[in-house]
């Protein structure tokens, strides 16, 4: 038997590897293609999914599509999004530090007039609130520069089937795990759940107040003010703190007395336990090392200043 050449062995070794590689090349072109067309639909389909949802859910239809067609609002050209989104946990250790702690102090002192009414109103120390207001806007300086109406409107957007379709592509050509598709649709269907009834919220505030919900500007996760409130808690916890006939969570009179409704109305009363306060305190915002950088804050905000120091040196 004749032994083949090292020339002719190397063509066949390239051929056999490329007989393996082409088919693989073929199906990646695939899902890129196919990545692309569903990235096309949502661009052509824009906001209708919104605009349908909306109108079956009692706004007028053309007053939907006039927002959305508003040049304030950008084209809706996808959402990609992750299936288990983490907190970087450095973000609320700095929250913790002698300076911040030094501004809570400072801004509670500099509106002690409206924590104290909110305080009296609510039964919620002022403390409390005070904490919440310099975590989430730095006692109102940082409220967000991002336009809320199409930061939520883009989060509701996540179960599109368009925009479902590229992520479960997204999510599945480098996974074997039959898991994740389904954990996909949960996570499309949780976002659209969760923001949907915020942009809801944000009609029924311009229909009650006249307000330009186009124009408010907040976070990138669409909350608002210097409590950092959705459209559904402005809604249902606003608070018209300095009697003006107006709730504005931009006026610090207002966003104390709202924040602390907010509190009571999710069972804050004097006297809880501190298990009892980590409960309430997961309705604002469901992330314990927040809760643990809001109540360490309480703590040292009213303490005396010796005393605060050494608390934030151990921490």
């Amino acid at each position: 038997m004749t032994s083949e050449s090292p020339r002719v062995g190397r063509e066949r070794r390239e051929m056999r590897r490329w007989a393996i590689l082409l088919p693989l090349m073929l199906m990646a072109t695939v899902v890129r293609a196919d990545e692309a067309d569903d990235e096309a639909r949502a661009r052509r389909h824009g906001w209708s999914y919104l605009v349908d949802k909306l109108a079956a859910d009692g706004v007028p239809q053309a007053q939907a599509a006039a927002a959305f067609a508003d040049p304030r609002v950008p084209p809706f050209d996808g959402l990609s999004f992750s299936l288990a989104p983490r907190e970087a946990p450095a973000r609320y250790r700095r929250l913790q530090s002698p300076a911040t702690v030094r501004a809570a102090r400072q801004c509670r002192v500099r509106h002690a007039e409206a924590f104290a009414a909110a305080e009296v109103r609510e039964g919620v120390p002022a403390s409390v609130v005070a904490a919440i207001v310099q975590v989430e806007s730095a006692c109102g300086q940082t409220t967000g520069s991002s336009p809320v109406f199409y930061r939520l409107a883009r989060l509701a957007m996540a179960n599109e089937p368009a925009n479902l379709a590229f992520n479960l592509r997204r999510h599945t050509s480098n996974s074997v795990d039959p898991a994740v598709p389904e954990q996909v649709r949960r996570r499309a269907a949780y976002l659209e759940d969760t923001f949907y009834p915020e942009v809801r919220g944000l009609f029924t505030m311009a229909e009650r107040s006249g307000i330009d919900v186009l124009a408010i500007q907040g976070s990138g996760s669409g909350a608002f003010g210097f409590p950092q409130f959705l459209p559904t808690s402005y809604l249902r916890y606003g608070v018209d703190g300095d009697g003006d006939g107006r709730v504005s969570l931009y006026d610090m009179a207002d966003a104390a007395a709202s924040c602390a409704r907010f509190l009571s109305e999710n069972g804050w009363r004097p006297g809880l336990s501190l298990a009892e306060q980590r409960r309430v305190l997961w309705q604002y915002n469901r992330s314990d090392p927040y809760i643990e950088t809001i109540l360490t804050l309480h703590r040292q905000i009213d303490a005396p200043v010796e005393r605060s120091r050494r608390m934030a040196g151990n921490h």
